[in-house]
């Protein structure tokens, strides 16, 4: 049965440790991309750069509901979920920077951190690449054993613009047919690039879109993190135990543009100012003291913690080498095969015996 959602729902803060974690981690992620803005400005990054600034309530809501056992595709916007998955800031600002050490050995970059070791199998550089391999993953789970609340699932990330690409409906349509444990998850930053939803989408209620082939939809508050995990968790739980599929939207708010050298001037003043009010690192923290559950001070060394710890990143990825140019071509293919490229551009070309006369 489809069941079609809009939560309203506003957390209760707990005074236990939990709290404090899920603020940790806030504060990590956004001392992590506001230095990834600065070393991409120091020519220190190269590439594409896409930042998770004031969507961190729905990125550590989102990886509290995950079991370690659970796997992860995620979009090319996916430092923080690498953070909240449990990478170390080294290795991924490491990759960021193109070094040996990174994630993905340097050669991934931004867009593309990899580590099967946490089962986050990669961020997509290509809008919606990452939907059908998640997809598949979900139908391979099916094969390795039965639902049960112990089983595993799968959890896609995606952004509002993707659910308008053949790839998703395929894709949601295969998954409810074949009953597989997969949890899509729309993260609604308002914004396609530059282009609001609803001039780009006819049904801008995109949990809406999971009814056409049955799947659950649910929308929540993405800068509430304890709404955004209770959702998450809850289909996540219908994933494993039943072989349900979910879609699960979490409206949120980039705080900067769309990548880190876009100006974002298709925002007015005033639109940007009223974002900045809304940013849910602040509102957690001011919550929390407001609460109890913190006081000043603790919130102060959290914070000083999180901008040591990305220092501290700095300086491994700094410290890092420089991947070796005749590694180019390696990992390029699984096994190898034949007339595999070799040779670095300015090379000389080495004439081949065997096609002389």
């Amino acid at each position: 049965m489809t069941v079609e959602r809009e939560s309203t729902s506003t957390s209760v803060v707990d005074p236990g440790p939990t709290w404090g974690e899920y603020y940790r981690q806030m504060s990590l992620i956004r001392a992590f991309e506001l230095r990834a803005a600065e070393m991409y400005q120091r020519a220190k990054i190269g590439g594409y750069c896409h930042l998770n600034l004031g969507e961190e309530a729905t990125v550590v809501g989102l990886m509290a509901a995950l079991e370690p056992r659970d796997y992860l595709f995620t979009t090319y916007r996916e430092h923080g979920y690498a953070l909240a998955r449990g990478l170390e800031p080294g290795p991924v600002m490491a990759e960021l920077f193109g070094k040996t050490t990174g994630v993905s050995g340097g050669r991934g970059g931004s867009m593309h951190l990899f580590d099967r070791k946490v089962r986050l199998l990669g961020g997509y550089g290509i809008v919606g690449g990452q939907i059908p391999p998640a997809t598949g993953a979900a139908l391979a789970l099916t094969y390795r054993g039965e639902p049960g609340p112990n089983a595993e699932a799968v959890m896609c990330l995606l952004g509002d613009g993707t659910t308008n690409i053949g790839a998703f409906h395929e894709s949601l349509n295969l998954a409810a047919l074949w009953h597989l444990p997969i949890v899509y998850v729309i993260v609604n930053n308002g914004l396609g690039m530059g282009t609001p939803v609803d001039r780009s989408a006819a049904e801008p209620d995109l949990y809406k879109r999971g009814c056409s082939y049955r799947i659950t939809g649910e929308r929540v508050d993405g800068d509430d993190v304890i709404a955004v995990r209770d959702a998450a968790n809850a289909a996540l739980t219908r994933a494993r135990a039943e072989r349900e599929p979910g879609l699960l939207e979490t409206v949120s708010n980039r705080l900067r543009g769309h990548s880190v050298v876009d100006p974002a001037k298709y925002r007015s003043k005033q639109e940007a100012e009223r974002l900045r009010a809304l940013d849910p690192v602040h509102a957690v923290r001011a919550r929390l003291i407001a609460e109890q559950v913190l006081d000043e001070d603790t919130a102060r060394r959290i914070d000083e913690e999180a901008e040591a710890r990305v220092d501290a990143a700095v300086a491994f990825a700094d410290a890092s080498p420089d991947p070796d140019p005749a590694t180019l071509f390696q990992h390029a293919y699984a096994t190898a095969v034949p007339n595999a490229p070799h040779r670095l551009p300015a090379d000389p070309v080495v004439p081949v015996p065997e096609l002389l006369p």
